[in-house]
């Protein structure tokens, strides 16, 4: 005779409950969103579901949410930010960013643009993985109890 078979709603129930402390929840919000920001556009999910494997006390669910910092209306904001930070970093010499030097797009071009955008989101990611876990940790700790909520926290 088999055991009982886990619904879909057990399973999400129990993926919800997996690394579930306030750091854990934060972490993977963190993280997700230090994912969102790289610019290694196509690979975020592969990326993600690497972090989630290797890195086993992050809570799964808060690191998909966290990966919601990067969205359509976000990604030219995050892009700017980004490109701008890095055009500080390695100095002034490089051109501002521009939408319209897309006209005349070339290798070379995109070669220095993402260099200037790969650093820049490097720094621009970790400052926002930093604001968005203490955030997150507050708000966990503050709002999400043993009495009010599913989720039990450490």
């Amino acid at each position: 005779m088999q055991g009982k078979q886990e619904t879909l709603k057990d399973k999400i129930i129990r993926l919800l409950k997996l690394n579930n402390s306030p750091h854990e929840i934060a972490l993977g919000v963190g993280l997700g969103a230090f994912i969102a920001i790289m610019p290694l556009y196509g690979l975020h999910t592969i990326m993600v579901i690497i972090a989630a494997l290797l890195i086993r006390r992050v809570n799964k669910i808060a690191l998909l949410v966290g990966t919601n910092v990067s969205l359509p209306p976000t990604v030219p904001f995050i892009t700017w930010i980004g490109y701008s930070i890095g055009r500080f970093i390695l100095g002034n010499d490089y051109p501002a960013f521009n939408w319209l030097d897309f006209k005349h797009f070339s290798l070379k071009n995109f070669m220095q643009f993402y260099y200037l955008l790969f650093v820049g989101s490097l720094i621009e990611g970790f400052i926002c993985a930093i604001i968005l876990y203490f955030l997150t940790r507050h708000f966990v700790k503050k709002h999400l109890s043993p009495k009010n909520s599913a989720i039990t926290l450490k």
